[in-house]
């Protein structure tokens, strides 16, 4: 599977999320290649300080050909994770094009919700030539008991496109693991935080198997909106 983070919205977990399921997904067994498309190559800084034997490697290929060189690169792995790039659009766009799932991480705030609409009209223009791209939001650093918290998914339902259920929460354990080089797995493998990341990781892999999502059917309404 070949799988995007993206979202063009910056500051929305992109890395985060995309360094985690890579390690969620290898410590699963899967071989996993990482690609850092952001010129600013925050994966890459991160592989860098890493310490000791990577579980996954990461390259970087900030460029509007992914579509044409993924497929290559993908060869003798089970799947490929690509941390996209904020307000690139063109590689945003190749990026998709790349993709079997499209995963959107969106902060539980208004302006979050709000920026989520570029990245989901460009999932609309590949629609026309990828008919059976997948895609879903993931929610991240969610606050528990709080109404915005509660209400996100609610919010997001004017996109018409899945929500996952798995969330991340706002926990420390991210902030510290991506400083030093490591995942919440490495300081907290029986944590709530890789509580969380793996349920995601078991969700993305549904969802990418999921017949409905992504399809040229029409788009769900009412609760298929929300698994």
């Amino acid at each position: 599977m070949i799988m995007s983070v993206l979202n063009q919205k910056g500051g929305a977990g992109k890395t985060t999320i995309a360094i985690h399921l890579a390690a969620a997904l290898s410590r699963q067994g899967a071989k996993v290649l990482l690609i850092d498309t952001d010129p600013q190559g925050t994966a890459l800084d991160w592989s860098a300080i890493r310490s000791g034997e990577p579980a996954f490697p990461v390259i970087g290929l900030p460029k509007p050909v992914l579509h044409r060189e993924v497929p290559t690169l993908a060869a003798g792995y089970d799947h490929v994770v690509i941390d996209g790039p904020p307000q690139v659009a063109d590689i945003t766009r190749s990026a998709i094009m790349a993709s079997d799932l499209v995963l959107i991480p969106v902060q539980p705030s208004p302006y979050d919700i709000w920026g989520a609409r570029a990245v989901v009209e460009l999932l609309a223009e590949a629609a026309v030539i990828k008919p059976n791209l997948k895609s879903a939001f993931a929610i991240n650093r969610k606050i528990a008991n709080t109404a915005i918290g509660r209400d996100v998914a609610e919010a997001l339902a004017v996109y018409q496109l899945p929500v996952l259920q798995a969330s991340l929460g706002q926990r420390v354990a991210f902030a510290e693991s991506g400083g030093a080089g490591r995942t919440v797995f490495d300081l907290e493998p029986a944590g709530v935080a890789s509580a969380e990341v793996m349920q995601l990781a078991r969700e993305v892999l549904e969802a990418a198997t999921d017949g409905q999502e992504g399809s040229d059917s029409a788009p769900p309404s009412g609760d298929d909106r929300r698994r």
